[in-house]
């Protein structure tokens, strides 16, 4: 009798601490998407541990209590909810109200800082609250306060390049260390793929040089179909020897002093990034690179062009020698001064 009795109150004990027990997982927004169901989302950890008898009477209560559709969105899930509290949660639908999130390929992580500051239900956490005249020297701040969160290691604290650029949904009050962290996972696992599958004898010695060379291709074109083009000239230049004279590189080493125009004084200057003054790559990337152009870094052409410069009317003319080089220099002004 005491066997049966001590039996019941520890099947008990199980049931209570499989279903309405608190559970030691944060706050968060869990997303759930097309072909998920309760069971594929709740019988994980931490709603269900390994022991088979929990597993067991999470299977059972699913069976029993998700009797509602499971509908797509974004939850926001309580500090320590348990599993019954998911399923009531996911039974009522209360999918919130969602929020879009644009980062645009070739911008910088400036404009990202600043994208999640003026966005409405972006919960401030990490970054200093929109204000005018938001600049470079501000964003080193924001730096410090995201890469300490996140764990970032990144040259100078500078993290340029680091997050990806695309357009993401989450739910309102989504704060911007979770939008952050997710940016930077996905950049991460992008580079990091694209670095296992890369072309044998490239000139990068890292990842993190490879991402660098992304974000200049993802500033000098826009067009898909030149990417690996421009890959191969900057892989030529590099194993000559030559400099990448590429002019996005002295307009992110000017910072704030960028009106809008590259001045002869600009091109003489020498910053850290000015890379007609500078051998090799600048110390960061400089701009958020898109998946493509990773990939275009990771797989140039097979080429043995050196130059390439704009066409004036889309795309750019790419040469072998100096001397074509500056043929399609001067079309390019006549186009221009007739333009």
């Amino acid at each position: 009798m005491v066997a049966v009795v001590a039996a019941v109150i520890l099947a008990l004990l199980v049931i209570y601490q499989t279903i309405y027990a608190q559970t030691d997982r944060a706050a968060q927004t869990l997303s759930v998407g097309k072909g998920d169901t309760y069971h594929s989302l709740l019988s994980k950890e931490p709603w269900s541990d390994s022991a088979l008898a929990s597993r067991f009477v999470t299977k059972a209560y699913l069976s029993v209590a998700a009797d509602k559709p499971l509908q797509t969105g974004h939850y926001q899930v309580p500090q320590g909810a348990s599993l019954a509290q998911m399923v009531r949660l996911f039974g009522e639908g209360a999918a919130t109200e969602e929020i879009s999130v644009r980062i645009i390929e070739g911008k910088t992580v400036k404009d990202l800082y600043q994208t999640l500051k003026n966005t409405d239900g972006v919960v401030l956490e990490l970054l200093t609250p929109a204000a005018d005249g938001y600049a470079w020297s501000d964003v080193a701040r924001d730096n410090e306060a995201v890469a300490a969160a996140l764990g970032i290691e990144s040259p100078n604290g500078n993290l340029e390049g680091w997050f990806a650029p695309n357009t993401y949904q989450f739910a309102k009050g989504t704060t911007d260390t979770m939008i952050l962290k997710r940016l930077y996972e996905d950049q991460k696992r992008i580079l990091d793929q694209a670095w296992q599958e890369r072309d044998a004898n490239l000139p990068y010695a890292t990842p993190y040089e490879a991402l660098i060379m992304a974000s200049i291709i993802e500033k000098e074109t826009g067009i898909a179909s030149e990417r690996h083009l421009v890959s191969s000239v900057f892989v030529n230049r590099l194993r000559q020897g030559m400099r990448l004279q590429t002019d996005p590189t002295i307009i992110y080493g000017l910072f704030d002093r960028y009106d809008g125009t590259i001045y002869r004084s600009n091109i003489q200057e020498k910053t850290a990034y000015n890379t007609y003054q500078i051998d090799g790559l600048p110390p960061t990337p400089i701009a958020l690179p898109s998946a493509e152009a990773i990939r275009a870094t990771m797989h140039p052409d097979d080429s043995d062009v050196l130059f390439f410069v704009a066409t004036g009317n889309g795309g750019h003319k790419f040469s072998r020698t100096y001397q074509e080089h500056q043929k399609a220099v001067e079309e390019y002004r006549t186009v221009m001064r007739n333009k």
